[in-house]
């Protein structure tokens, strides 16, 4: 086989690897789910104050702005989510759980502060 012939199917090879981790970069993963019941007691206790507007346990931090600066929830802009804290048991201080609501009611689960999300299924 022609030298020229090789380098064209050495290129072509490279040019479908790069197409196909564009594609990939394009697509986001499902997002694994979880039922509002499974939740723990203290999160459904918090599902509930949301909907009725409070009152929070930390009315300083509960209702801020959620950043989503881990990239892990679906790209809004600034301001779009909001996030309230669950409590942890045994924990000292307001611990790592959170539920994050997005501006349309949707509802997103984390137990390792932002290291993972689930979205809450009612």
């Amino acid at each position: 086989m022609p030298r020229r012939w090789r380098s064209r199917g050495i290129l072509l090879a490279l040019l479908a690897v790069l197409l196909a981790g564009l594609v990939a970069c394009g697509q986001q993963r499902a997002m694994p789910t979880v039922q509002a019941s499974a939740l723990p007691a203290e999160a459904q206790t918090v599902l509930a104050e949301i909907r009725n507007g409070g009152p929070f346990e930390y009315p300083d931090k509960d209702g801020s702005m959620f950043n989503n600066y881990e990239g892990l929830l679906p790209k809004e802009p600034g301001g779009y989510y909001r996030e309230y804290t669950v409590d942890t048991p045994g924990s000292s201080d307001r611990g790592a759980r959170r539920i994050i609501l997005g501006e349309n009611g949707e509802l997103y689960w984390t137990d390792d502060h932002y290291e993972s999300f689930e979205r809450i299924e009612p």
